[in-house]
């Protein structure tokens, strides 16, 4: 395991969730920490709570879906760090209308301009920079959805997380001789903010039985602490528990 004290490392979906445990992890572990979202109290929440424990982070608000801003948030990162080592694209969401039988237009672009757009604009802005500093890990934060289709996650997030895992290989394939790795990370249900849009609720007894945010977290850290001559392709990780299998 590689030491990634003074490494910099860029969060999306960094106010809740999986993003926020990431960004955790990886400050704890002694990474400067750029924290982005669409909502930015949450964000200065997690900015507190890094700063209080002597930790360097920097708060920059951005919807991933605009591709200008992304760049502009890249362009202030490299202004004032100069690099960016590690990116974890955590940022995601669903719509609670998500079926075919009632899914928008407007649901689906949604989706997909967040799901899968952001995840290409934050890996194509980041990748000049990791190309000129001689490596760098991009770590797309998926799901199972992207290993098999259900009506449970809806056409949208399921075409959005099947084409995430692509884009993942495909980076691989185009860039890993250039330094820079890319993992996606594939978990089943994770009890975080993102199951309060489900049509149907989750109780808080199977909640607490599935993955915790934390879980993901720890993997984060897992996967950015591998030395730069390993690279972890794809990863799968689901609840022991199996809530549908229990009915």
């Amino acid at each position: 395991m590689q030491d990634i004290t003074g490494q910099v490392a860029w969060i999306t979906g960094a106010g809740t969730g999986i993003g926020e445990s990431g960004a955790l992890k990886l400050a704890e572990a002694g990474c400067k920490v750029v924290l982005s979202g669409r909502r930015v109290e949450p964000l200065e929440a997690v900015a507190a709570q890094i700063t209080a424990a002597g930790g360097e982070v920097m708060v920059e608000p951005l919807d991933v879906s605009n591709q200008a801003d992304v760049a502009a948030v890249v362009g202030r990162i490299k202004e004032r760090f100069g690099r960016i080592d590690i990116a974890v694209l955590s940022a995601g969401i669903n719509v609670k209308e998500r079926n075919w039988s009632n899914v928008s237009v407007d649901g689906w672009n949604q989706v997909i301009g967040i799901d899968l757009d952001g995840a290409f604009y934050c890996c194509h802005a980041v990748l000049p920079m990791m190309r000129a500093q001689g490596g760098g890990l991009v770590i797309n934060v998926s799901s199972m959805a992207a290993k098999g289709v259900s009506a449970l996650t809806g056409p949208a997030y399921t075409s959005a997380k099947h084409a995430m895992n692509a884009m993942n290989a495909s980076l691989l394939v185009e860039e890993r001789n250039n330094g820079i790795r890319a993992t996606a990370i594939c978990p089943g249900e994770v009890a975080t903010p993102i199951l309060d849009n489900r049509p149907v609720p989750v109780s808080d007894e199977d909640k607490a039985r599935i993955l915790q945010q934390e879980d993901l977290g720890d993997l984060i850290l897992f996967v950015a602490q591998q030395p730069p001559h390993v690279t972890l392709n794809e990863i799968l990780v689901t609840p022991t528990y199996n809530r549908f299998a229990a009915g």
